[in-house]
């Protein structure tokens, strides 16, 4: 289909899409919308910068609304109609931020329960009525317990990034928000990787087969990403980040700046002390505060380089960002994946640059054989 208006989805949720100058769909957003809209239970796997997001919240939308159009609204404080599941708090508020951008029109009501949220807020949040909530499962599981919130009312639930919701440590608490919904609800799984291997896991869940939809750049990076291996030799890491940060234009470049653990990330951001270069930190041990404090420095522009771990390499979604520099490369291609991932996104350009030594070969051998093979 060649428009968002060759769905039925109602009106409302098309001028809030137009408004947005959002009119032609996606290749994940063209093959799931049909499967979503019928109510199917759906595996979505397609790369990062695809749309995954608008594929599943304009069913949920639709949904909700035609519900309540039909006679059937919301009665019931703290009873969710749509949720969706997400690893970490700076995804869910970009989900919210997507959702919200739809809402003024349809007038559905979405609220968050996210770490780091304080927790008379959380209380506040499914207080009231409301149609959509968007959670972490640690979150969701303390509302869950105290009874603050019930799930016997869902009709659609999302697991976004799903790799990581059915990885063995957020495996029982999935389990849980699955058994906790309806068996008639509508499950659906979205992420940009999601190996072989967890299939068996995947479909307990389910309880059944679900449909799958694999996009042709699942799993390989985008043709609009620009690649760049940088090889370092006897160790002289930093003498090849210098050539690479460069002067002039490419100094104010929006650049995530990669490493595998804080160890790294400190070593980095003393050798940028030295040079005299500004930069904002970004991993997991930081004061929640302070992390988001940083990465509204980044995304407003104040500092060009954002120091990161994995931890950066999901769910960020930040349109000034052109540039990934892998200082340190991980070992794990979907790591990888995920982390150029955060540019090139929506058809824009972007460019990586990997420092590469001797042990990173096996890691490229991998990625040369996930490419697409040309004509």
């Amino acid at each position: 289909m060649a428009s968002f208006a060759d769905f039925s989805l109602l009106p409302t949720l098309l001028e809030s899409l137009a408004e947005q100058s959002i009119t032609v769909p996606t290749e994940i957003q063209r093959r799931c919308l049909p499967i979503l809209l019928d109510g199917n239970p759906l595996v979505a796997v397609a790369e990062t910068g695809s749309g995954k997001t608008l594929t599943y919240v304009l069913p949920m939308l639709h949904l909700l609304k035609e519900l309540e159009n039909g006679g059937s609204a919301v009665a019931e404080s703290g009873r969710p109609r749509g949720l969706v599941v997400v690893p970490g708090r700076e995804l869910g508020e970009q989900v919210c931020k997507v959702f919200k951008g739809l809402t003024h029109r349809t007038r559905l009501r979405v609220r968050s329960v996210l770490g780091g949220t304080k927790k008379q807020i959380m209380r506040q949040n499914v207080a009231g009525n409301l149609e959509v909530l968007v959670a972490t499962p640690g979150r969701l599981g303390q509302l869950l317990d105290t009874g603050e919130l019930r799930l016997d009312d869902v009709r659609m639930l999302v697991f976004d990034e799903a790799d990581q919701l059915i990885d063995p440590g957020f495996f029982p608490v999935a389990q849980r928000i699955v058994d906790c919904c309806p068996r008639s609800a509508q499950l659906v799984m979205v992420s940009a990787t999601l190996p072989q291997a967890t299939q068996p896991v995947v479909e307990s869940l389910f309880g059944a087969t679900p449909m799958r939809v694999r996009t042709r750049g699942a799993q390989t990076t985008v043709a609009t990403l620009t690649t760049d291996n940088q090889t370092v030799t006897k160790g002289r890491r930093f003498d090849v980040l210098a050539r690479v940060l460069g002067k002039g234009k490419d100094k104010d470049l929006g650049t995530l700046i990669f490493a595998n653990t804080r160890r790294q990330c400190y070593s980095i951001a003393e050798w940028l002390d030295e040079q005299g270069i500004e930069y904002a930190n970004y991993f997991g041990e930081m004061d929640r505060g302070e992390r988001r404090a940083n990465l509204g420095r980044f995304r407003d522009g104040d500092v060009s380089l954002l120091i990161t771990t994995d931890l950066g390499g999901r769910g960020l979604d930040i349109e000034r960002v052109e540039r990934v520099i892998n200082v340190h490369l991980p070992t794990d291609v979907d790591n990888y994946l995920h982390r150029v991932g955060r540019t090139a996104r929506a058809g824009r350009s972007g460019l990586v640059v990997n420092l590469v030594t001797q042990r990173d070969h096996t890691l490229l051998a991998k990625l040369r054989a996930r490419a697409p093979k040309k004509d």
